[in-house]
């Protein structure tokens, strides 16, 4: 049975995707994080002061509020990330990435670029380019 194109591109994206995930955790787990606490400390880096709402960063990474704090808790632990407290309002908290979270936020960040280099060797710039013009319409 052959699948419809769209649907076949978007499983084909899904197995990329599970592929590059496994690979990155591996290499990632030098840093003692895996990558979705790498993509965590990703959004809090960028964020202004390093710092983000629980639910935005919850939206950001796609988990729902309690799967946001989940991953968080350990990594709190471990001081990648700080909980801060909402001057304005109590019951709003911030999530802060932390001075030795940025610091293997940035050496983990050398990690997934080789391992994205690595997964893209055979695709040239153009290619590339094409392929992210395509995902940022499929936004």
């Amino acid at each position: 049975m052959t699948l419809h194109s769209s649907l076949n591109l978007l499983t084909d994206i899904v197995s990329l995707s599970a592929a590059f995930v496994k690979r990155a955790d591996r290499k990632l787990s030098a840093h003692g994080i895996s990558f979705a606490e790498f993509m965590v400390m990703h959004h809090l880096n960028m964020a202004t002061d390093h710092t983000m709402s629980r639910t935005e960063l919850a939206d950001a990474v796609s988990l729902s509020a309690s799967g946001i704090t989940k991953k968080l808790n350990p990594m709190q632990k471990l001081h990648l990330v700080e909980k801060e407290v909402n001057q304005r309002d109590a019951r709003y908290s911030l999530v802060k990435l932390s001075a030795t979270g940025v610091e293997i936020y940035h050496d983990a960040l050398v990690t997934c670029i080789h391992c994205a280099d690595e997964l893209t060797e055979n695709v040239t710039d153009k290619q590339l380019s094409t392929l992210l013009e395509i995902c940022a319409k499929l936004k």
